[in-house]
């Protein structure tokens, strides 16, 4: 009789000491939430990248290959006028030239 209470009390530290270490344990759940909240949110800087790399290599394929749109890019851009053009900058809120173009000192 008296055995069978060690053993069965035996059973139940490895028990509870197992379930500690499934809970706590630097493998355990908390660990496993933890690592599958960082997976989320990696995953999810993946797919904007992804996202953006398209958007960009879409803009590289329109630059080389519509003469309209380049155009339209350099003009907005840069600021650049056709012959007979003037262009017109005004400055912004605080009082600077507006455009990539412009020095700003």
């Amino acid at each position: 009789m008296r055995g069978r209470i060690v053993l069965v009390v035996l059973l139940l530290v490895i028990n509870l000491f197992l379930l500690v270490r499934l809970i706590w344990s630097n493998q355990g759940v908390f660990a496993y939430l933890e690592l599958k909240g960082r997976y989320t949110s990696l995953q999810q800087k993946i797919d904007d990248v992804d996202r953006k790399s398209l958007d960009l290599s879409q803009e590289i394929r329109k630059l080389k290959s519509d003469k309209g749109y380049q155009e339209k890019v350099v003009r907005e851009q840069m600021n650049f006028v056709k012959k007979d053009e003037l262009l017109y900058i005004f400055p912004d809120e605080n009082g600077q030239p507006g455009g990539e173009g412009t020095d700003e000192r």
